[in-house]
């Protein structure tokens, strides 16, 4: 049986890895590229998030793909930064990465969906699981050009396989990422139901 956690030792740095995380997290890539692109603000054209998917719409491939490269390290770098000082620690800095993403103070707590931090954290503590994720991504975007109908259907599958595949704690950290993602996607979702969701490459 493992040691009980002392609460009183320990949520000092719990509570420093999640702030760490979350700083890290909140980080607006998508918006500052744009930006610095001459693109304006990235708020104001598709989705309105600030996102590979809606950075793509600019019609600029390499900026989507530099933002979606630099949220996804930013959830790798608060993981492999907070297991420096322990497994506990990885988990909590990069869902404080995943949250400041979702959640960032810079922006009045408006930000992205989440899926590219998602995938950095995922890809730091169960690289196989990354795996799943991409390709079950791949496939749906392939099928559907629904970027975030294969964004829903990853976030849903990988929670069960890291679980089958023993990572218990981790999975537990993932099940409550995918169902953020989901929430951050209602309105995909609403518009995926009546026909209006854009597809992959669409610039409305």
């Amino acid at each position: 049986m493992p040691d009980p956690i002392n609460w009183q030792l320990s949520l000092p740095y719990f509570t420093a890895a999640l702030v760490f995380g979350y700083l890290l997290g909140s980080i607006p890539f998508g918006l500052l590229i744009t930006r610095f692109a001459g693109l304006g603000d990235i708020r104001s054209i598709g989705s309105g998030n600030i996102g590979a998917t809606n950075v793509l719409r600019t019609g600029n491939k390499f900026l989507a793909a530099a933002t979606l490269l630099l949220d996804a390290l930013k959830g790798a770098a608060a993981v492999l930064i907070g297991a420096r000082y322990g497994p506990d620690l990885a988990i909590i800095a990069g869902f404080g990465a995943f949250l400041g993403h979702l959640f960032p103070v810079w922006l009045k707590f408006k930000g992205g969906k989440g899926v590219a931090t998602y995938l950095g954290v995922l890809l730091a503590l169960v690289p196989f699981g990354f795996l799943i994720f991409a390709v079950v991504w791949l496939l749906m975007a392939f099928l559907t050009r629904y970027s975030s109908l294969a964004a829903l259907i990853s976030a849903i599958v990988v929670p069960v396989a890291i679980f089958l595949l023993g990572y218990i704690q981790v999975a537990e950290l993932f099940t409550a990422m995918s169902a953020l993602t989901i929430i951050k996607h209602r309105a995909n979702i609403a518009r995926l139901m009546s026909g209006q969701e854009s597809r992959i490459g669409d610039k409305g």
